[in-house]
């Protein structure tokens, strides 16, 4: 069982304070609609030391912090996947700033209202001498044009920009705008901090999490702290509200997931059985496995580079492609991320489960290194030594040296290795998918080069 003790940095129900003249009756609406906001909303850092994750950017003396501090914030992108604190940390600029801040919605505003909002910035600061920071949420659906309106304000000062975005914006924002801008990047919350942040909002409303739920909880929401109050809110309306005990099902149900989880000798079985598949070229097999493991919450950067490990390991020159096809994998999960992601893997999967199999690269590497152990090393051959320099030539290196490229046949026979390790064979190519033609080439070529 979760047991919970005060946090004098928990954060407190944000609270809206009335401006001056407003009257009771917008008072009082103001002040239910803080109490009824969502766990997220309610649970939203009002200082820098509450917000957790980001240390990269957050900790003392770190970039975004001394800006933030300083009230000298410039034009920045934040950019990162859900539920990382890109708006928390607008808010908080908003809250520190002596500057005029300013948020709109990229889904809602057009160049109209970005003219407005820059004829503002002017007037204020040439009447008042105060500068204006204009927070974009969704900055990557600006369109082009909304995002030329907005350059030249943001190129002579006038407006300085804070824009969120979950998307790439080396792709969807202009480049113009995007170099006078600071890009900062957001990474995913761990499960370890998302425990602090479950764990606040279970002291906030007085409950309270069994091991095996929280557990579950943290991995499922894959680093989005959003998600994870969002679910822990459904999961406490669940067991009765204030006061309960939030167990495994109220977490599943809140999910609408089943927790296939495993523990760590399951997590290795797993992925052996995954493996093994793929080797054993059963797409099918190797398919439920990635399933099994992605429901599980098994991190998908480490299936991704199992898979880029196999691709040259048991597919290896059979078909040189199967790389390829991984490292676009892998570099797709970190791209696109969870849960689209799960397609690029699947494609991989089946790829490399059809493709034909050859593990003569990974036996070569052995052997080489068994040679590299075992034998006396030898020094680099002088025709094989840097001659880039002056003199080099005098002292015999690089003398004798065939450039291949002179070559007719584009090589040319010569050792490339000391005498000690001269002439021992490392890669043979098998007979499946495209080494046949590898071994083809290679016997021509020492047929000519006389060995």
């Amino acid at each position: 069982m979760h047991n919970l003790c005060r946090n004098d940095t928990a954060p407190v129900a944000l609270r809206t304070v009335p401006a001056p003249g407003d009257d009771l009756f917008t008072a009082a609406l103001e002040e239910r609609l803080a109490r009824q906001a969502p766990l997220a909303a309610r649970m939203r850092p009002t200082t820098l030391d509450q917000v957790v994750g980001q240390e990269h950017l957050l900790a003392e003396g770190a970039p975004l912090r001394a800006l933030i501090d300083a009230d000298r914030i410039s034009s920045l992108i934040l950019w990162g996947p859900p539920g990382t604190g890109k708006t928390t940390l607008a808010r908080l600029i908003a809250g520190a700033t002596s500057k005029e801040f300013t948020a709109k919605s990229a889904v809602t505003a057009g160049v109209k209202d970005v003219r407005e909002v820059i004829d503002g910035a002017r007037r204020r600061l040439a009447e008042h001498g105060r500068g204006t920071i204009l927070f974009l949420d969704e900055v990557h659906r600006f369109s082009k044009s909304q995002q030329d309106a907005l350059l030249p304000a943001v190129e002579d000062g006038t407006v300085t920009l804070v824009g969120a975005t979950t998307e790439n914006p080396f792709f969807e924002v202009n480049a113009p705008l995007l170099s006078r801008s600071t890009l900062f990047r957001l990474e995913p919350l761990t499960t370890d901090q998302l425990r602090t942040v479950v764990d606040r909002a279970l002291e906030h409303e007085s409950g309270a999490a069994t091991d095996e739920a929280m557990d579950f909880l943290v991995d499922v929401v894959e680093g989005d702290a959003r998600a994870a109050l969002t679910t822990l809110e459904v999961a406490l309306a669940l067991a009765g509200g204030e006061g309960r005990t939030v167990e495994l099902t109220h977490v599943e149900a809140a999910r609408s997931a089943r927790a296939l989880r495993y523990e760590r000798d399951d997590h290795y079985d797993h992925v052996s059985a995954f493996i093994k598949s793929i080797r054993g070229s059963d797409p099918d097999a190797g398919l439920y496995w990635l399933a099994r493991m992605l429901a599980a919450g098994e991190d998908a950067r480490f299936i991704a580079r199992r898979l880029v490990i196999l691709a040259s390991e048991d597919v290896g020159m059979a078909d040189p492609r199967g790389l390829l096809i991984a490292d676009a994998a892998a570099r797709a999960v970190e791209f696109v991320g969870l849960p689209e992601a799960q397609l690029n893997l699947a494609h991989a999967v089946v790829y490399l489960a059809t493709a034909p199999k050859s593990n003569r690269v990974t036996t070569a590497l052995g052997a080489a290194k068994d040679d590299v152990r075992d034998r006396p090393a030898g020094s680099v051959p002088a025709h094989l030594r840097d001659a880039h320099y002056n003199s080099a030539g005098s002292i015999g290196h690089g003398v004798g040296y065939d450039y291949p490229h002179d070559d007719p046949r584009g090589w040319a026979p010569q050792e490339h290795r000391p005498p000690e390790t001269a002439g021992r064979v490392y890669y043979q190519p098998s007979t499946h998918g495209e080494e046949p033609e590898i071994e083809e080439r290679m016997r021509a070529m020492r047929t000519e080069g006389g060995e």
